[in-house]
This record gives structure tokens, sequence and C-alpha cells, in this order.
């Protein structure tokens, strides 16, 4: 089985209906020959280039690492990156204030800098195939999230919250990613 991501340049960042949108669109196209876009060269995997998108296709076994070497690039790049399989869109910005911030996903995905509506969206993908979401900034601290919306900070000390609803976990990821900490006062926490 193979998966794929898009790669194409947006001005302002989309949400994932118009990523999908596109993405439907640009397969429906035929794919282009002749000179090849620089980005070509950097991308791993079977890469077919339509006008102004460029598709990566790849194996399910090497997915996650090849994914994450395209996210990097595309955002190096400046480039809009859809995966269809996770139904998520990764734009250029907005991004946290922690540069090198880690978002990792239960079910493999690792991404560098993720940009905040990418946090936002996959906080909403959490399911038994999705166990968690987490935020880290490697030797400083980390937020996660697991279903039933438990919500680990760690900073000095692990701390655990339970929270009611998506948007409320939704809304503590921003504040971590942004640097803001109100999440720490607005909820109820217990030293582990």
């Amino acid at each position: 089985m193979s998966v794929e991501l898009m790669v194409w340049d947006e001005p302002e960042p989309i949400t994932r209906d118009q990523a999908r949108a596109v993405y439907l669109a640009v397969k429906k196209s035929e794919p282009v020959g002749g000179v090849l876009p620089e980005i070509v060269k950097e991308l791993p995997g079977q890469v077919t280039v339509y006008p102004g998108h460029v598709l990566v296709g790849m194996d399910l076994e090497s997915m996650d690492e090849m994914s994450a070497q395209v996210f990097t690039i595309a955002r190096e790049h400046g480039l809009v990156c859809y995966d269809p399989q996770r139904d998520l869109v990764h734009n250029v910005a907005p991004l946290g204030v922690y540069q090198g911030m880690q978002l990792h996903t239960g079910d493999g995905m690792i991404v560098h800098d993720p940009d905040l509506g990418l946090v936002r969206d996959v906080l909403a993908t959490m399911s038994p195939q999705n166990p968690f979401v987490a935020l880290v900034n490697f030797g400083h601290h980390f937020l996660q999230v697991s279903p039933g919306y438990e919500l680990e900070y760690k900073e000095q000390v692990l701390q655990r919250a339970l929270l009611t609803d998506l948007a409320d976990v939704q809304r503590a990821f921003q504040e971590y990613a942004t640097g803001e900490r109100a999440f720490l006062t607005r909820h109820e926490w217990t030293v582990i």
C-alpha cells in the first residue's frame, strides 16, 4: 500500500477543507513533464509533478520518516503540505514561540515547528489509532493529552488535569504553544 503528500505554494494559511479541495482537483489533472521545480531534487519517495503542485508517494512502512522529511523540506521552501491520509494541512505559519518545538502523535507523526492550525486540527484526530498528542520542547517542558481529555504538563514536575471537552484542550495547547500559561490556572492540576 502506498501513501502520498502534496506540496504547493499558497500566499496565506489555508484550512483542511481548502487543502483537500486543491488536492482532489489536482489529482484529476494530468502530470507534467519537462523542466522540474528545484524542490523535486530534494524530496524523497516517488515524485509526480502537476502544474504548480508536487505529489510525493511513499510506501506505508517508510511513511513516518519520509513524511517528516517532506514536511521539513516544504517548510524550508515556504510551501503548504497536505496529508490526505490524515486529512491534515501543514501551513508555513503561524508558528508557536518555541523554536524547535515538536508535535508528536500516537499514530507516528512527528512535525518540527508545527503551525498552530495543524496543532488544533491534530487534536481532533485522537482515537484508538491515535492515542495521544504532545507538544514537546525537549529539555524544558511538554504538554500532552490522551483520549478522555487527560492533560499532562511537565516543566519541573509532572501534573495532570482532566478537561471536559476538545475546545478546552485546543485552547490549552494554543496557549502553551504561544507561551501563555493561563491553562495552568484555569484547570485543577494534580502532581503525579
